[in-house]
């Protein structure tokens, strides 16, 4: 038996005293003096997670955001830059927004990484639900966001997302490429190819075959470098009750990470296992599979409270609620706020014994080879923090074992 492979998720909060402390200090996101020891903060906590064991720190894209929600606009610099301060924790993203991003781009990024890493980087890739910004960055894409699974926005968004991600695969892992898609092409114009490389003659002779025809027009596209990893980084993509989004990954031998709850988890962790037997690889029930949670482990039942008032219910309340109306927002009061953040199926909290216990229990229904646990921080506080993480990885997780998927696989 072997333990989840556990995932730190900070979301980059401007901390503020509540809802209305942010609305006092309105345009927050702005400040530089709050940002440069948030990120410096920041680098204090991966050192502190590595020494803990932990497996991976990530953190996501978001931009625009002058409120001081998720501050997190390039998450690859904060990763090679992780990956210079550390030397065994892995560092990554979950993730780069492929709707919004050229995938030639992301994949010579991506590669870098992993070099700089040597080996030590994961590839998170989303498909974006904030048109906020992602219809202003993804504008040459004319990409909507959506949060409303089959709608005609939902569809479109998928369908770029889908082809993108297909083209970063290929991107890392063939010598070179033509990308020909409904919303990307590459070379571009696809029908002659760059036409009028000056250099074409030393392109043609010393470079990838095939990258240039007989009248020097580029044809085909070598992007390099190529990742560290063979034949690529581990590759993560966020779920939402999406089981197309299953069958993509069981494709592509993704990984699905899974926003979503202990019930609604049960039926897609089974349709990967099922899904990736039709490509020849037989998974154990679990395997390759990433749960997202937002824990808190307390001394107390009611220092549970006073942690999702303070770290939690403005994003809540504010952030998620109106993006994702099927979590709970029935509440009034804060209480009832709390209440509500309870109910929702993706906290988990409580002292250390209410903790076991609810880990435990998620565990004997939905098994999974990765933990991806989330924090609101710095609207949370460093040692505060540090203190849950390592009860989590003392305490909590030597409680959740699970099939040794490596030596299954053999």
């Amino acid at each position: 038996m072997a333990l989840p492979k556990v995932i730190i998720q900070l979301y980059p909060m401007f901390p503020s005293d509540g809802e209305e402390g942010r609305k006092a200090n309105r345009g927050m996101g702005n400040n530089p003096d709050t940002y440069q020891w948030i990120v410096h903060e920041w680098t204090e906590i991966v050192k502190a997670c590595e020494e803990l064991g932990v497996w991976g720190m990530s953190t996501i894209e978001h931009h625009l955001h002058s409120e001081g929600y998720e501050i997190g606009p390039n998450p690859g610099i904060l990763n090679a830059h992780w990956a210079s301060q550390t030397s065994k924790i892995h560092v990554g993203a979950l993730g780069y927004v492929m709707a919004t991003r050229d995938p030639m781009r992301v994949a010579e990024e991506t590669a870098i990484i992993d070099h700089l890493s040597k080996g030590r980087f994961f590839c998170g890739v989303a498909r974006g639900y904030q048109k906020r910004w992602t219809n202003i960055i993804g504008q040459f894409s004319d990409t909507p966001a959506t949060t409303i699974h089959g709608t005609e926005d939902d569809k479109k968004n998928r369908e770029i997302f889908e082809e993108r991600v297909e083209m970063l695969l290929k991107c890392w892992q063939q010598e070179s490429v033509r990308l020909e898609g409904k919303h990307y092409e590459a070379p571009y114009p696809l029908e002659t190819g760059v036409e009028g490389y000056p250099a074409w003659k030393i392109a043609r002779e010393a470079g990838v075959e095939g990258e240039i025809d007989d009248k020097g027009a580029v044809q085909r596209i070598s992007v390099v470098p190529k990742p560290f990893t063979k034949p690529h980084p581990p590759v993560f993509v966020a779920v939402n009750k999406s089981p197309e989004a299953i069958r993509f990954c069981a494709k592509n031998n993704l990984n699905p990470t899974y926003f979503m709850t202990t019930e609604g988890m049960t039926e897609f962790i089974d349709l990967y296992v099922d899904e990736s037997k039709k490509y020849g690889r037989n998974l154990i029930r679990g395997q390759q599979q990433n749960m997202v949670r937002w824990p808190h482990i307390t001394k107390t039942a009611e220092d549970y409270d006073r942690k999702l008032l303070e770290y939690d219910l403005d994003i809540y309340k504010n952030f998620y609620g109106p993006f994702f109306p099927y979590w709970p927002q029935g509440g009034k009061s804060d209480s009832e706020h709390i209440q509500d953040i309870k109910n929702s199926g993706f906290f988990v909290g409580g002292t250390v014994e209410e903790s076991i216990k609810q880990w435990r229990s998620t565990y004997e229904q939905v098994p999974a080879e990765y933990i991806t646990l989330i924090f609101h921080w710095a609207q949370q506080p460093k040692d505060d923090l540090l203190e849950e993480i390592e009860l989590f990885m003392t305490k909590v997780l030597p409680e959740l074992e699970i099939p040794d998927f490596a030596v299954a696989a053999e």
